[in-house]
């Protein structure tokens, strides 16, 4: 299979869910020809809300290889701070090497400042920012500088744009990534290693009911919700060969929602 992406070796960490933005971009990874390690904990998704995918992980990975991907699979839970190395030892046992790391996963937590746990606040910030920084050491250590295409990606949220009280444990994580960016791009760029950070907006992952749905369409200038899809060409392109003078970046892919 030949593409943008053709030969190399894409980990993607929180594809759990055949709805989300993971599972989308694995689909285009695969599209342009990468060979995937997808990484899942649906356990996490069984205690949201939003519940975890009825086919599992199984069902994305079956599509996956029926549509001529070279996919393997590694359930870990990323609040071991073991499992990062392991993520990046099950890729490099099934395929010889690492190019492109993206980031995707994260744990939800839906708390304000009067509910605040210190429990929450650890588990948060263990799984959202600990684990992304190590799995981030472990790919660059591991990464072969003569191979074209080393890559980081990662995933912040809104709360640089708009105040997001209510889940306090989540973007305190996630604004760390965002923080975080600048410093391991100018780190990892004598590796030829490019690090940038994704904002998907307000995205339809499956979360959001049907008055949610319909308000935030009704305030957004592009009359609609991001999509996993969206997000899945930003990450795409950023992978690529043309975004190799990319780096240091956050980018909102929201069309919009943050230029209110």
């Amino acid at each position: 299979m030949t593409g943008a992406l053709h030969d190399r070796v894409v980990i993607v960490t929180g594809a759990s869910r055949r709805i989300a933005i993971g599972a989308a971009f694995a689909r285009r990874a695969v599209a342009d020809g990468a060979a995937v390690l997808l990484h899942t904990w649906s356990p996490h998704d069984a205690g949201q809300p939003w519940g975890e995918d009825p086919g599992g992980p199984a069902a994305l990975l079956a599509e996956l290889r029926a549509a001529g991907g070279r996919v393997e699979h590694l359930s870990a839970d990323l609040a071991d701070p073991q499992a990062p190395a392991a993520v990046l030892e099950a890729a490099r046992g099934a395929f010889g090497h690492v190019d492109a790391l993206v980031a995707n996963h994260a744990r939800s937590s839906g708390q304000d400042l009067e509910h605040l746990t210190a429990a929450e606040l650890d588990l948060s910030h263990a799984v959202n920012t600990r684990a992304t920084l190590l799995l981030t050491q472990a790919f660059a250590a591991q990464h072969d500088d003569t191979r074209p295409g080393g890559r980081v990606v990662l995933f912040t949220s809104g709360q640089y744009h708009g105040a997001m009280p209510a889940e306090l444990p989540y973007i305190a994580s996630k604004a760390a990534l965002h923080g975080l960016t600048r410093s391991l791009a100018v780190h990892l760029a004598p590796q030829a290693i490019t690090v940038n950070c994704v904002d998907p907006g307000p995205n339809d992952t499956g979360y959001a009911d049907e008055e949610l749905r319909a308000a935030v369409a009704a305030a957004h200038p592009g009359g609609r919700w991001s999509t996993p899809v969206d997000t899945a060409r930003l990450v795409g392109w950023l992978l690529s060969d043309e975004a190799g003078w990319i780096t240091g970046q956050t980018i909102a892919s929201d069309g919009g929602w943050s230029a209110r």
